[in-house]
């Protein structure tokens, strides 16, 4: 079996996540004939091209292959690392670019529970690169071995992969006071949810359709949108009166508890269903990362209820 360099493989995955020769080689601190160069001689070695030059530049099936390769790389250098400081605590300095172990995360959960439960490995000096995206696409990352692990509402799990679950988000429709009172004074209902302006996270966002299909016993719906990409950006919106948006319980509890916001819908709350995903490896790193979010999401999540009766939603 062949021995590919590491630093090609490093330039390798520097030219995806960076999305260009030119950023991967500021990255690397090389020029970027340098970064050529290595991701020639990689291709040379497979046989094939690793890189399809577009815009945006994307890893061939090959090239998705050695960068999962990569990705394992880093993470048994992350295990040595781990095993090195508990040999000799203060010795190992902080996480270099090569040295980042990469998950991917939806984004409600990043606003909501998941940052407390990674903390601790982050003081630990773990370095994390945490990738956001549509609740399904999380998954993707995965498939493609650009990332370690990843929170999804997908429940298979892929070949040479684990999967964890880890609890239900229940999600609420919310709009400010005055909105409310102007637009919606009995709460929403069939009547009048498509009169309604909704703020969703991106077009991929399909919660709040599902979340109006679901409560008002219809199949399908169609509603008026406007995009805020960002979990924090649409409560920031729908304080401001821009619309109704459809958000985690968890994020807007202390907001319905003051009055800032209102429940347009009380008593009806659609669940979540979320999934922790990682490589199927020996490796203390995922270990304590699958630990970490499993016993966040304990606390955090409702337990997971029977498959049937689970959205398996596409907001992040």
């Amino acid at each position: 079996m062949s021995t590919f360099d590491p630093a090609a493989l490093e330039c390798l995955a520097a030219i995806v996540e960076e999305g260009g020769f030119e950023r991967a080689a500021v990255r690397l601190s090389i020029t970027q004939s340098a970064v050529s160069q290595r991701l020639r001689s990689l291709e040379v070695q497979v046989g094939t091209v690793l890189i399809v030059r577009s815009r945006p530049l994307k890893a061939t099936q090959a090239g998705r292959l050695l960068l999962k390769h990569a990705m394992q790389m880093r993470l048994l250098r992350a295990d040595l690392e781990r095993d090195l400081k508990d040999l000799s605590p203060g010795a190992a300095g902080a996480a270099g670019e090569d040295e980042r172990i990469s998950i991917a995360i939806n984004a409600d959960s990043i606003a909501t529970w998941t940052l407390p439960a990674l903390s601790p490995l982050a003081h630990q000096g773990l370095g994390l690169e945490i990738i956001t995206d549509d609740q399904d696409f999380t998954f993707e990352w995965l498939r493609e071995g650009r990332v370690l692990g990843c929170v999804t509402t997908l429940r298979a799990a892929l070949r040479s992969c684990k999967v964890e679950p880890l609890g239900t988000m229940a999600y609420v429709a919310v709009a400010e006071p005055g909105f409310a009172a102007a637009r919606c004074p009995q709460g929403l209902s069939p009547h009048n949810f498509s009169r309604l302006p909704f703020i969703a996270f991106n077009r991929k966002d399909d919660l709040q359709a599902e979340f109006v299909a679901s409560a008002c016993g219809l199949r399908q719906v169609s509603l008026s949108q406007m995009y805020v990409p960002s979990s924090e950006g649409q409560l920031r919106a729908v304080l401001a009166g821009w619309g109704v948006s459809v958000l985690p319980e968890l994020k807007v509890a202390e907001h319905l508890k003051n009055g800032s916001l209102v429940d347009l819908m009380p008593g009806h709350r659609l669940p979540v269903a979320l999934y922790w995903h990682c490589w199927n490896l020996n490796s203390a790193v995922l270990d304590a990362l699958t630990h970490a979010l499993k016993t966040a999401a304990g606390v955090a999540l409702s337990p997971p209820k029977p498959e049937s009766k689970l959205i398996s939603s596409k907001k992040v």
